[in-house]
């Protein structure tokens, strides 16, 4: 049985939006099992004021068809600070217009539906890395 590495997404605070319980179970149980900090909300608005908790999430998986705010909109107020989490968004639509849309809103990677759960995995540790690396550089960039 190939399992993945445990541990990847230690103490990564990460919130999970979606409105499909049994898919953020299972988000859930994935990103646990990496070590993840995780909470889950089932619509936007939810999302937006756990973004604003403290301390913030540093990751948000988030799905684009939600209830009372879409993720499109719950995405432009979560993305509206310097220090916002990385957000990668999950969704059905296979739209291009939709992905563009999201890219200039800043989200930091866009997934289809149905996602293998190994796939979202190997993403958020992708993106975290790149996120520690620009900390990094940003704080020896800033010693000169």
């Amino acid at each position: 049985m190939n399992e993945p590495p445990a541990g990847r997404l230690d103490d990564v605070r990460v919130l999970i939006v979606d409105d499909d319980q049994d898919v953020l179970e299972s988000m859930q149980a994935a990103f646990q099992a990496e070590g993840a900090l995780t909470l889950a909300v089932g619509d936007g608005n939810s999302a937006v004021d756990a973004c604003n908790d403290d301390p913030p999430p540093d990751l948000v998986i988030l799905d684009m068809m939600l209830p009372g705010r879409s993720g499109f909109l719950a995405l432009e107020r979560i993305k509206g600070n310097e220090d916002s989490p990385a957000v990668i968004m999950v969704t059905a639509n296979e739209g291009k217009r939709h992905q563009a849309y999201a890219e200039s809103l800043g989200v930091d990677g866009y997934m289809l539906k149905p996602i293998p759960l190994t796939r979202l995995l190997d993403a958020a540790v992708a993106v975290m890395n790149a996120r520690d690396e620009e900390d990094n550089d940003d704080a020896d960039g800033n010693e000169d």
